[in-house]
């Protein structure tokens, strides 16, 4: 396992890039199948959820061209395979969006029941039935999906929660069906417009309702032709770099990302103290005094999103007075905590008291737990212990490092790969932020 070894208790400061969105760029690539045209694709992160996507992608027949360190040419001028690999496809939690291209392009496609991050089950009850509504069929065989394009037709489709992936590959698959589909209560994410722009460059008519966001309009058309396209930036990675900027009590001028998409998470930060510059594409964030403690609850967008609520519980540590978390998308996502509680902090679950669960949670109930809480209180300011740490998750993981260069002292991570599924070359870019910080890979 590879491991970073940290010495904390600095101020980072200092200036960082924000490379491609991991949520965009794997998605967009899958997308580019759809066509028998070449499509360019600039600011991909080098992170391993790009390489296992791209390995799928070749797998299938897709023919890709590294034409600069964040750039592709994508080339799939015949489906080769309506199967996706076993061992690539079980790495990867989202490979069901190949479902897409494969039904469009080849009627069948044959997916393993998608592995990752250990978060609960992925709500895709909600892409089948989406999907039965289109004419397709969907079996469960062993660990196996297989779906069949018995009869494509559009459809009018209304979703009883939001999904950000299940919209993505509804959309993808509709865009080639001739007619009009339209879906309601669609995911409002930018990466999910970011998509829609792609697709719409290759040819796709596709649009949001003016008067109302969350409904799609899809009108098939018969073909999409190449396109050249530039992923939208990530926000965790921003949010990453701010908080790890804000917990060490230091400030970061975050470049290459647009202050509005991040401007739920912003105002929260200016809320509790911290202070705030936006420009067109960047960010200037800084401690200036001590920062107050906050409730926050996970949501949508445009809610606090999941991702960033194990990265910034570190900086509620060293926010004065108790703040409370409430995860309202992932029914068990708090990893994390246990692992903060090594380090010195006092924190107490709960389960906030509410009439209705079904409509208050994103999450399916049946996915739900006696065991699980969906609440914690996280009591600041506290100075965090150096510790030793085995992750097994992408954001925990990002949580204990900020940690680590929090505390006074030597820290061990071991297992970082989980990582580097989602920050390119994070250890060097903490580090040109004054971290010290060590990346020993093996």
């Amino acid at each position: 396992m590879s491991r970073y070894i940290i010495n904390g208790g600095q101020p980072l400061s200092g200036e960082v890039s924000i490379r491609g969105a991991k949520n965009a760029s794997y998605k967009e690539i899958i997308a580019s199948l759809l066509s028998e045209d070449v499509t360019e694709i600039y600011n991909i992160p080098q992170i391993s959820d790009v390489k296992i996507t791209k390995s799928i992608a070749k797998s299938l027949g897709a023919i890709i061209t590294q034409t600069g360190e964040h750039s592709l040419s994508l080339h799939t001028p015949k489906i080769k395979s309506h199967t996706v690999p076993h061992g690539t496809g079980e790495k990867s939690r989202t490979s069901f969006i190949f479902a897409a291209p494969l039904l469009i392009r080849s009627g069948k496609a044959i997916i393993p029941i998608p592995g990752g991050d250990r978060l609960g089950t992925r709500p895709l009850d909600r892409l089948f039935d989406c999907y039965q509504s289109m004419g397709i069929e969907t079996n469960i065989v062993d660990d196996l999906m297989i779906f069949e394009a018995k009869k494509l037709q559009p459809t009018h489709y209304i979703f009883s929660k939001s999904s950000h992936t299940v919209t993505e590959v509804v959309v993808m698959t509709a865009a080639l069906i001739p007619g009009q589909s339209i879906f309601e209560n669609t995911a409002l994410e930018p990466e999910i417009d970011d998509l829609i722009t792609m697709l719409n460059s290759m040819g796709a008519d596709i649009s949001r309702d003016a008067t109302n966001p969350k409904t799609i309009i899809v009108n098939g058309v018969p073909k999409l032709h190449g396109a050249v396209h530039q992923v939208i930036s990530d926000r965790n990675e921003a949010v990453t770099f701010i908080c790890a900027a804000l917990a060490t009590k230091g400030s970061v001028n975050v470049l290459r990302t647009d202050p509005k998409i991040l401007k739920t998470f912003l105002d929260t930060i200016e809320t509790m103290g911290a202070k705030v510059n936006r420009g067109r594409d960047e960010v200037s964030v800084s401690w200036v005094k001590p920062l107050k403690a906050i409730d926050i609850a996970t949501a949508p967008e445009p809610g606090f999103m999941t991702d960033w609520q194990a990265i910034f519980s570190v900086l509620l540590t060293q926010a004065i007075g108790v703040s409370s978390i409430i995860e309202k998308v992932f029914p068990n996502r708090f990893q994390h905590i246990p692992s903060l509680n090594k380090m010195g902090v006092k924190t107490a679950y709960f389960n906030p008291v509410i009439t209705n669960p079904e409509t208050y949670y994103e999450f399916n109930p049946d996915t739900d737990k006696p065991e699980y809480f969906h609440g914690v209180k996280i009591y600041g300011p506290v100075k965090l212990k150096p510790q030793n740490f085995e992750i097994n998750d992408l954001r925990a993981g990002a949580c204990i490092t900020i940690a680590a260069l929090t505390a006074q002292g030597e820290s061990t991570i071991h297992n970082v790969e989980l990582i580097e599924r989602g920050y390119e070359k994070l250890a060097e870019r903490l580090a040109s932020l004054g971290a010290n910080i060590k990346y020993i890979k093996i």
